[in-house]
């Protein structure tokens, strides 16, 4: 049995992101894939699955960022298991603001409007990278 040497430090980078109803899965750029419960992550096992589809690479592969979630979450973190350190205070701000949000209706579905006031331009969408 072999044991990895790898520390919470290394330079190991975020490639890609998945997520499922309950778990977050992060492939890194030296081979490993990190599993962590969606549970660690209340934004994100509360965001609907297009939400969770919407991330972002930071910092070259550092970390994954969700806009409309106003989420980021390092790769340093995940390797050293930390879960998510927003305080239950600031969580339940965050679910009182997006209950109170406006939906607007569109083809005959209703849209969430994202909390943020502005989309960042810059964001690419992972299904353009895939």
């Amino acid at each position: 049995m072999s044991t990895s040497t790898h520390e919470a430090g290394s330079s190991a980078l975020a490639i890609h992101v998945r997520t499922t109803r309950d778990s977050l899965a992060v492939d890194l750029s030296d081979g490993r894939t990190v599993i962590v419960p969606l549970s660690w992550f209340p934004r994100l096992l509360h965001a609907t699955a297009q939400e969770r589809g919407d991330w972002r690479l930071i910092a070259g592969g550092e970390g994954i960022h969700w806009n409309v979630l106003d989420e980021d979450i390092s790769v340093e973190g995940l390797l050293a298991g930390r879960p998510s350190g927003e305080s239950q205070r600031s969580f339940e701000r965050w679910v009182a603001v997006r209950r109170s949000q406006k939906t607007t209706t569109r083809a005959g579905r209703s849209t969430r409007v994202p909390p943020t006031a502005q989309a960042d331009s810059s964001v690419r969408r992972a299904s353009a990278r895939r």
